[in-house]
């Protein structure tokens, strides 16, 4: 009889692959995290109890079957696990760094809530894909069959991407078009490489190219094209192009030299990555080095900015968060990854205006949880009397994003957007009021995870192509 190659959980411990040592890897852009050798992909797959309810897949958006891929592995099955893994998601090696696997499927690991840590499935997801690639399983995008519809996607993002590779797949002819001169979106120029190397993205990019989706970069809709002329090359549009309004913060002082963007900094310290020349870089005008830095805000996008400023080279680092660690919204993996690297994080603070021109302080008003409000969460009170000067010489905003208003940017008054300037589309296919008109990822949810534009993508795409189809069948009649 075989030996049983699961539920290895009660003898055999979590193990995270090997984390190289804060010293090392503040001084570069690098992933922070190894990859697992074989055996060990193996041994830590094993420890899968293999639930019949498994919580890790439902709690995944993207439904990928986990417990399956993960038996795969602990079998050495690698090449069925990628295939397994890749039927669900367009983009798992992605998914596997970026994911916050704490708050979804590894969060809700049932060995896990018994106590014997999680199964490390982001780790495994990685493992997974990064050695299809090596080996050559990753194939080309071949069509079944090449139609003549064609569908037009606006923004170069994980939702717009995923859409033109499973349309491309069903012979749809794609065009994408997106406003910066690289595709992948935030992928691309907002998560650093410490977290996703960009010739990870890179590859995709060229494998969509490859498999003949048409991209127009440097093509800003509304300036360089209009959306009627986008609407009326295509039969169908599918606008992906997130969200990149930074949220304000009206306080004295705000306007200041030195008061900066999260997006603008983030994005400025990717080209720098890439190789580019940037002025607002050189300039230092968006360049942490030598500075005392803070950081406002509790996301992810806050841990991006002070993990980013360390390896730029800044005399200190502060994050101000209103509420406390336990009611942060960003990764606890991160701001653990952030804290070792010497991030000093002040809680329960929030900004109240700057100082100087160029900056050279924040004002600084310390807060109390109060009462839950209506999501649930405690509400922070101002304590009187508590306010501080924190000295800076540059202030990133790290506040959350919104949406752009595209009616007016795009002169399209039928788009249907709603209160928060978000599209109004279903949340399944993607459909909007507007004839042909789709739309997903963050631009119909408001600022949301990777993994959430990807299954938007790709369900709104599969829509498409039933639409088609039904319009096929209705025409042969």
């Amino acid at each position: 009889m075989a030996k049983q190659p699961m539920l290895k959980f009660t003898n055999v411990e979590r193990d995270m692959p090997e984390k190289r040592a804060p010293n090392l890897r503040k001084e570069d852009f690098n992933e922070i995290y190894a990859e697992y050798a074989e055996a060990k992909a193996k041994e830590q797959s094993s420890r899968c109890s293999q639930c019949g309810v498994p919580y890790c897949q439902t709690h995944c958006p993207l439904h990928n079957n986990i417990p399956d891929w993960l038996r795969m592995t602990a079998e050495g099955r690698l090449q069925e696990a990628y295939e397994l893994s890749q039927a669900t998601n367009t983009f798992p090696e992605i998914c596997g760094r970026i994911c916050p696997q704490d708050r979804l499927c590894e969060g809700n690991c049932v060995i896990e809530t018994s106590g014997h840590g999680t199964v490390t499935i982001g780790s495994v997801e990685k493992y997974i894909t990064d050695t299809a690639w090596e080996n050559g399983w990753v194939k080309p995008i071949v069509a079944s069959h090449e139609r003549t519809e064609s569908v037009g996607i606006i923004g170069a993002g994980p939702g717009g991407l995923a859409a033109a590779d499973f349309l491309r797949r069903a012979g749809v002819q794609v065009t994408v078009y997106d406003r910066y001169d690289r595709a992948g979106g935030l992928m691309t120029y907002g998560i650093p490489g410490f977290k996703l190397e960009k010739d990870v993205v890179m590859r995709r990019n060229k494998q969509l190219e490859e498999g003949g989706v048409t991209f127009k970069l440097n093509c800003a809709v509304g300036e360089d094209i209009s959306f009627a002329d986008i609407r009326a090359a295509h039969d169908a549009v599918i606008i992906a192009t997130g969200v990149y309004k930074s949220r304000d913060l009206a306080a004295p002082g705000v306007g200041a030299q030195g008061v900066v963007r999260a997006i603008d900094f983030l994005t400025v310290s990717n080209k720098k990555s890439f190789g580019d020349d940037v002025p607002q870089f050189t300039d230092g005008s968006l360049n942490a080095s030598g500075k005392r830095v803070v950081v406002i805000g509790g996301g992810d996008t806050a841990m991006d900015c002070v993990r980013t400023s360390i390896r730029q080279g800044a005399t200190s680092v502060k994050c101000l968060y209103r509420r406390d660690r336990a009611n942060m919204p960003g990764s606890q993996r991160e701001v653990a990854n952030a804290e070792e690297e010497g991030v000093v994080f002040e809680w329960l603070s929030a900004p109240k205006g700057f100082t100087g021109e160029p900056v050279n302080g924040v004002m600084v008003q310390k807060m109390r949880l109060g009462q839950p409000d209506a999501t649930g969460r405690q509400a922070p009170e101002l304590i009187e009397g508590s306010d501080y000067i924190e000295e800076a010489d540059l202030v990133i905003m790290a506040l959350g994003f919104e949406a752009e208003d595209l009616p007016t940017l795009w002169d399209c008054p039928d788009l249907p957007v709603n209160r928060w300037g978000t599209v109004r589309a279903d949340y399944i296919t993607g459909r909007t009021e507007a004839e042909g008109v789709y739309a997903v990822g963050d631009i119909v949810r408001g600022a949301s995870l990777v993994v959430w534009a990807i299954k938007d993508g790709r369900d709104c795409a599969e829509a498409i192509v039933k639409q088609f189809n039904s319009a096929s069948a209705i025409a042969a009649e």
